[in-house]
């Protein structure tokens, strides 16, 4: 077991850009004791990853659960991996047929910097989807996979029966954090980031993006090691997201998958506020904020969100 995977100095640059972060004093008061921190427990994860080759790249996903149930396919979020959802999984396996996908150039996918637009991951999305056979797909997608299935059931041939997202970019203009603006609009900053690493990136997220919830040494380790030297391709995605929201936000009343958005409540990359507006424009769509929750709400609030899930793709996404 990895006794830290952050290590001195990522902590030390992680504290270093938290000092100049409004978000994290204002959500001091606000978390549990321990979140955010590493736990040492011993983990023992359900889900089991797997890779493949699709695209000319060599891709980690997951597959389990009862084959007869209905589908559910979870894409990564940032800075994470299909592992931040093995609670979740562990809850649905019985009943549910489950799928994860690490997005190209996300987790411990291959893929470079071609890959950092909402296009070429809804392309990805469908390659995917289409070489394991998969039809009526819930899509659960939150962070970075959240445009990439919004893109998708926009532009594609898409296999989707309903989509669930949350804490990403969609609409415009978009109420951002401070830390998403930076890498947004300056080069500066993308730099510091590139520069600092994937341990005081992650370490960072880990304070910001958590209220309840301390992540076990053996996930952090495992995302230490899918961003090793991948942090600037990555913020290339940040600075490209305005732009790639164009081909999303004016053509949102046009959806045709029933969605719900979820967010947690005091989030500090993208505000609860987007999820308002995100659901205001579909025209087939539910809400859900959840309370005293952060950024990564799928594990901040996972009995919560592992509920969710199961009472959308069983019934719940049938609105109306």
């Amino acid at each position: 077991m990895p006794k830290d995977p952050i290590g001195v100095l990522g902590r030390l640059n992680a504290a270093s850009l938290m000092m100049i972060t409004p978000e994290f004093y204002k959500l001091w008061s606000k978390r549990a004791k321990g979140a955010g921190k590493i736990n040492h427990d011993l983990a023992n994860f359900s889900i089991k990853p797997a890779y493949m080759q699709l695209d000319g790249l060599k891709i980690r996903y997951a597959t389990g659960g009862n084959s007869d149930g209905p589908t559910v396919l979870f894409l990564s979020p940032l800075p994470q991996s299909i592992l931040c959802y093995d609670a979740t999984w562990s809850a649905l396996s019985t009943n549910t047929n489950l799928v994860a996908l690490d997005l190209p150039g996300f987790g411990q996918s291959e893929g470079n910097i071609s890959y950092m637009t909402f296009a070429a991951q809804s392309a990805f999305l469908q390659k995917f989807i289409s070489e394991l056979g998969l039809s009526d797909v819930h899509i659960v997608a939150p962070d970075v996979g959240m445009p990439v299935a919004l893109h998708y059931v926009l532009h594609r041939d898409h296999k989707a029966k309903s989509i669930l997202v949350g804490a990403g970019p969609s609409v415009q203009p978009s109420a951002n954090g401070s830390l998403v603006q930076k890498m947004i609009g300056s080069g500066f900053w993308r730099l510091v980031f590139t520069i600092t690493g994937a341990p005081a990136f992650i370490s960072g997220a880990n304070q910001l993006g958590y209220l309840n919830y301390s992540p076990s040494a053996e996930e952090v380790a495992d995302y230490v090691a899918s961003y090793s030297g991948r942090v600037g391709p990555v913020t290339k995605w940040f600075k490209g997201y305005p732009e790639g929201c164009k081909d999303i936000d004016p053509h949102l009343a046009t959806l045709n998958v029933p969605v719900h958005v979820f967010w947690g409540e005091q989030d500090a990359f993208l505000k609860a506020e987007n999820a308002e507006q995100l659901h205001a424009l579909l025209p087939n769509s539910a809400l859900t904020v959840f309370k005293n929750c952060g950024h990564f709400c799928f594990q901040d609030k996972e009995v919560e969100f592992t509920e969710l899930v199961r009472t959308w793709v069983c019934n719940g996404h049938k609105l109306g």
